[in-house]
């Protein structure tokens, strides 16, 4: 197993230098979900929900908030992004509905943008829940996680299932 590289010396927390690093083109795609009920589903389907258009908005957000990766997690390195996009995909599930986020984010740079794709799914399930929280407080926001990275010093990871 690797070493944490996020502590100095004296055992406190530092950003990693990176500069050392070779540059390429490295992706990341991150998964999370959120699960609603029926009424919520037909809502958001049919674009009735109050403050509007709630897979416009959230995939705005999401965007957003990959951009602003680096002054939310505290060691993450600002980094030019070359690409985002967010999808969107419905479950049925019994009586309920589970929408699965992928976020999809690309660079060309020294360090991975797995962070910034982990920050957009799970941005984009939090706003799910603000513009729909009216309607039902009961939905769950469901596993955020990373489903694969190309590029780098360590090389690529593809999850194998989809974690639900």
């Amino acid at each position: 197993m690797a070493e944490f590289t996020h502590f100095n010396e004296e055992g406190r927390a530092k950003m990693v230098d990176v500069s050392d690093k070779k540059e390429t083109v490295r992706t990341a795609i991150a998964s999370s979900s959120i699960t609603v009920n029926k009424e919520i589903y037909d809502q958001i389907t049919n674009n009735t929900i109050k403050k509007g258009d709630v897979l416009a908005v959230a995939q705005v957000a999401g965007i957003m908030a990959c951009k602003k990766t680096a002054d939310i997690i505290p060691m993450c390195h600002p980094i030019p992004l070359t690409g985002v996009n967010i999808t969107f995909r419905w479950e049925r599930e019994n009586e309920n509905y589970r929408l699965i986020i992928l976020a999809s984010v690309k660079t060309k740079g020294n360090t991975g943008v797995e962070m910034e794709a982990l920050t957009a799914a799970s941005v984009c399930a939090l706003t799910v829940y603000d513009m729909c929280k009216a309607v039902d407080k009961g939905m769950v926001i469901g596993k955020t996680y990373l489903v694969e990275k190309t590029g780098g010093k360590n090389g690529d990871f593809r999850r194998e299932n989809e974690i639900l």
